[in-house]
């Protein structure tokens, strides 16, 4: 009797979350009216009239040509985006086969607190910090390397080498940043060091650095997206239709900045209670949940002092692959909206894309990368989209772009 109680009372608890769970279910036409939603914030974002208001943001990049495997040399990248921080040496060049090759070295640096909240002076000083050590245990003090940047913060570009930061994000707050030119600080910093030289040619984001990194491997790969902490994507835009930049001819490549899409009311109404508890509560990396078996989900839920029952366990691997789930959807609407944008403005029938993709989500997480894919193809009918996933994307892409940048200079020099 007792056994036939406990039962009824898992599957009581057990249909109860069934249904609050089903609040997080997505259909197709509602990621299609996500989808359109996003298209029309992207049209505000590219107009001189309308940017300053639009949620998605849609920042020119300066990026317009991509690598043709003809560039040679030694560069170095820097990738600030969190915590660490890493230097890179990247060689581009011939490999043994005579083929183009990039080949890379590189070093983490964990960022104290006090360089991510003191000054900008105190940041910039220390990345110079890092660079001089990284020069020394590579013995390259003595070559001025050309030095590419990917800084994945929000910022508005004015030329490839010069940026100016929106905001700070992601626990930063170093004071004099916000509003100044990010190249300029660290050119500063470097000079103040005054034991190495360095010609910084560009600063890139990383969805932009992904894009290039994995262009290197694909000559179709014209959009890039990192899904981990947060969620962005760039991609290649029509000149004609960038009008924060003069000039109608080829294509530039466009941070979309979407992570503010939403800010405006856009996504009112699929935002559920749970959404805005989210939101407003403090958040504990490394205590997130993916979905798993029973064991590892009752180890989980012990380790924070509860004592799970199997219908516990069962609740809580549906609850995490609700929301996964929910979130691939979300993503996918964003990245459809920008696939079929590039098809509409391109006049195309039918295209082939590739995308670049890097984020610790779409690499870890155990099922989310085949829903985000398989939702995307069935919002793109038109589209024949190939998905990569960058190796060293951040540094690797920052190197190719300076590449890029050095051999134009070069071309218009002589």
């Amino acid at each position: 009797m007792a056994m036939d109680e406990a039962r009824s009372r898992a599957q009581a608890a057990l249909t109860l979350a069934e249904q609050i769970l089903a609040e997080f279910q997505l259909q197709e036409e509602d990621l299609k009216k996500v989808m359109r939603r996003m298209q029309k914030e992207m049209d505000r974002g590219l107009r001189l009239e309308t940017h300053e208001e639009a949620s998605v943001k849609m920042l020119p990049t300066y990026v317009r040509s991509t690598p043709e495997g003809s560039e040679v040399g030694d560069f170095l990248s820097l990738d600030l985006g969190g915590t660490n921080f890493r230097v890179m040496l990247v060689k581009v060049g011939e490999g043994e086969e005579g083929q183009w090759s990039v080949k890379t070295k590189h070093q983490m640096y964990s960022i104290p607190e006090d360089a991510m909240t003191g000054t900008a002076e105190m940041l910039f000083d220390y990345i110079s910090e890092c660079i001089s050590d990284f020069l020394d245990k590579h013995q390259m003090k003595h070559k001025k390397l050309p030095l590419g940047f990917t800084f994945s913060f929000p910022v508005r570009h004015e030329d490839i080498d010069k940026g100016i930061l929106l905001n700070w994000t992601k626990g930063f707050k170093a004071s004099g940043a916000e509003g100044n030119n990010i190249v300029g600080l660290l050119r500063d910093a470097i000079k103040r060091r005054g034991d190495f030289e360095m010609d910084v040619v560009a600063m890139v984001n990383d969805t932009v650095a992904t894009m290039i990194s994995c262009y290197y491997e694909d000559r179709q790969c014209e959009v890039g997206m990192i899904v981990g902490t947060g969620c962005n994507a760039c991609y290649m835009e029509e000149m004609q239709n960038v009008e924060l930049v003069e000039g109608d001819e080829g294509r530039m490549c466009v941070n979309t900045e979407w992570g503010a899409f939403g800010n405006s009311g856009e996504l009112d109404e699929f935002l559920l209670e749970y959404d805005r508890m989210v939101d407003e509560s403090s958040v504990n990396p490394g205590q997130q949940l993916d979905p798993g078996d029973r064991k590892q989900i009752h180890n989980i839920l012990s380790t924070l002092g509860l004592r799970p029952s199997a219908t516990d366990c069962d609740i809580v691997r549906r609850a995490c692959e609700s929301v996964s789930t929910r979130a691939a959807h979300m993503c996918s609407a964003g990245l459809a909206g920008v696939i079929n944008r590039m098809r509409e403005s391109r006049s195309l029938d039918m295209m082939r894309i590739t995308v670049g993709v890097d984020g610790s989500v779409y690499k870890l997480h155990p099922s989310f990368k085949e829903r985000f894919h398989a939702s995307v193809r069935r919002l793109t009918p038109r589209c024949e989209i190939t998905f990569i996933e960058s190796e060293e994307g951040s540094g690797r892409g920052a190197a190719l772009v300076s590449a890029v940048a050095c051999k134009k200079a070069c071309m218009l020099g002589q």
